[in-house]
C-alpha cells in the first residue's frame, strides 16, 4: 500500500474519531494538494443539527474557496464510500482521485463515480470496525444518516 495513502487516510480515520466523541457519526475526511492536507472534516451532522454535513462535505467547507485548477490537483481520503450527495461535490469540483477506507458497511454510488475519476478502496479493517461497532450501537441515528 502506497505509504502516502495510509498517512493521509489515517488522518482522515483521526477526524472520524473526533467526531465520535462529539456524539456524532464516525466517518472522516481529508483534501489533499501536493502532498499537504488542505481541508479536513468529520460527520457533523448531529452536532450542528445539519441536514449536510457528511464528513466529505464537511472537509471541502472547512477546505474553503479553491480555484478549480486546485480541485483538479487534489485528492479526498475518506473513511467510508461517499454517498450521492458526497459525490456529487467531488464530481462537481473534478476532483480526479477518491480513496476510501472502505465500502463494505455502506457503498455509495461507486459504479457511476468511477465514469468520471478514479476510486480506490484500502479496505481497511480499522474503518470497517469502526462502522460496524457504530452501526450496532446506534442504527437508528445510521439509518437516519443515510436516508433509511
Amino acid at each position: 500500500m502506497d505509504q502516502n495513502h495510509l498517512k493521509f487516510i489515517k488522518a482522515a480515520i483521526k477526524e472520524a474519531r473526533k467526531g465520535l466523541k462529539e456524539g456524532g457519526i464516525p466517518i472522516g475526511s481529508v483534501l489533499v494538494k501536493d502532498g499537504k492536507i488542505i481541508g479536513r472534516g468529520h460527520n457533523r451532522r448531529v452536532q450542528k443539527k445539519s441536514a449536510i454535513l457528511h464528513a466529505e462535505m464537511d472537509c471541502l467547507e472547512n477546505a474553503g474557496r479553491l480555484k478549480a485548477a486546485d480541485y483538479k490537483k487534489s485528492v479526498i481520503y475518506s473513511t467510508l464510500s461517499p454517498c450521492s450527495m458526497c459525490t456529487g461535490a467531488i464530481l462537481l469540483y473534478k476532483i480526479p482521485l477518491v480513496v476510501i477506507g472502505e465500502n463494505e458497511t455502506y457503498k455509495g454510488p461507486e459504479t457511476y463515480s468511477k465514469k468520471f475519476l478514479n476510486l480506490l478502496n484500502l479496505d481497511l479493517p480499522e474503518c470497517k470496525k469502526l462502522m460496524k461497532g457504530f452501526i450496532k450501537a446506534r442504527p437508528e441515528l445510521w439509518n437516519e444518516d443515510i436516508g433509511e
